[in-house]
């Protein structure tokens, strides 16, 4: 087939780019996106096309996909994940939680949504030809580069700062990558990919500085509004570091009700940050248009950690177009989520979904969302990356005591 794609633009001008060339970000320095003809896929793509595609996963919407060639698809068997309700945590919200949601991104090849924008960069790095892909990345998006990179036969440079969770820097290496450990945070990883691109002749496929990640994860958008059949949730609570998620569903959502396949009212966008590492949620209070770099950023929740994102002016737009907020949490909340969870409805969440459930009690508990509202929370990535308490109970198999068992 070929594409829908009609141009690409500057989010922030709107300048004109021609499509089925190389781009990294405008001559303003702002992210560019992709623009399709819409028009043409409402006249030749029924929505049921989409409900009985056969497709795995996220390529199941090739039409609003910038890919134009199916043999250029780079997949490792993607799924739709899950939407699971949280039945069993009425006492850690103080209400009934039937209608609250986690759609678990953990199910996603290298086991977080990175997949959903590394899979669609590479994708488009096979179909115009690159050769060599960088990155700088605090965990997942290096193991999902390195994954889909290899699939496709590019190669693939990961820089790590060095806080980066260690299964993450060991995955992303044992799955192809040239994986370095940078002592700096990854904005100076950035640099150092932005600085030697010349000599190495890599292309970086950093946060919002190619066109393509937003696609990807634009799916998850798409996905949800097919899962809840062709409908929305009232709030979307969304760990956001580069934002590239947010910023993707926001798209993703008003292609839908350009396209007539959705209508209603769309969800409030809530981008969830750390305590140690918010400078949205600072922008968002202070009423900015553009967050300013966050100095001493540091969290357990490493994918938010990210002092400064290229595409800061478009979260806020999303979150403040959509009537929604921005709000922190602090790691203590976190891992103390992230426990209660896995005790009440034996989900191993990541400490940046954690996030996102504190996020929805805390404004719970403040009024920002009423207990009727139906409500999406986003795990994005697997809690098996991550650190988690030792076992301290040891049984001496030849002197049993069954004392211990009893949990009362």
């Amino acid at each position: 087939m070929n594409s829908y794609v009609s141009h690409l633009e500057c989010a922030y001008s709107g300048k004109r780019y021609e499509a089925g060339k190389v781009h990294t970000i405008s001559e303003m320095g702002k992210p560019i996106i992709v623009k399709y003809d819409l028009e043409r896929i409402a006249a030749e793509v029924p929505r049921s096309s989409i409900e009985s595609s056969k497709e795995p996963g996220f390529w199941r919407y090739s039409p609003l996909l910038p890919v134009g060639s199916e043999k250029n698809r780079v997949s490792l068997g993607e799924v739709v994940t899950p939407m699971i309700p949280l039945e069993n945590s009425t006492a850690i919200f103080g209400v009934d939680a039937k209608s609250v949601f986690v759609k678990d991104e953990s199910r996603l090849p290298t086991g977080s949504f990175k997949a959903r924008g590394l899979g669609m960069a590479v994708s488009m790095a096979k179909e115009l030809g690159v050769s060599h892909l960088a990155i700088p990345t605090n965990g997942n998006a290096g193991s999902a580069l390195a994954a889909y990179a290899t699939r496709a036969g590019i190669e693939c440079t990961v820089l790590c700062p060095d806080n980066t969770p260690e299964i993450n820097v060991r995955e992303t290496q044992m799955q192809g990558a040239s994986t370095h450990i940078v002592n700096g945070l990854i904005g100076e990883c950035g640099k150092i990919i932005a600085d030697g691109s010349d000599e190495i002749d890599w292309f970086a496929v950093s946060t919002l500085k190619e066109p393509y990640r937003i696609e990807g994860k634009k799916t998850m958008g798409l996905e949800l509004a097919e899962q809840m059949g062709w409908s929305l949730p009232d709030v979307i609570f969304y760990p956001t570091g580069g934002g590239t998620g947010i910023i993707g569903m926001w798209k993703g959502f008003q292609e839908l009700i350009e396209l007539g396949w959705i209508d209603g009212k769309l969800p409030r966008m809530v981008s969830v940050q750390s305590t140690g590492c918010a400078p949205i949620v600072r922008a968002w209070e202070e009423g900015h248009e553009f967050a300013e770099y966050w100095e001493g950023a540091e969290t357990i929740s490493s994918g938010i950690r990210v002092p400064y994102a290229l595409g800061d002016f478009m979260i806020l737009d999303a979150v403040r177009s959509s009537g929604g907020f921005a709000i922190s949490v602090t790691d203590d909340e976190t891992l103390e989520m992230q426990n209660q969870i896995g005790l009440s409805e034996g989900l191993l969440l990541c400490p940046e979904g954690a996030a996102a459930v504190v996020a929805y009690r805390n404004s719970l508990e403040s009024g920002l969302v009423s207990s009727s509202e139906s409500v999406v929370l986003f795990n994005t990535a697997t809690g098996l990356k991550y650190p988690m308490p030792r076992v301290y109970s040891n049984i001496d198999k030849n002197n049993v005591e069954y004392s211990v068992f009893n949990s009362k």
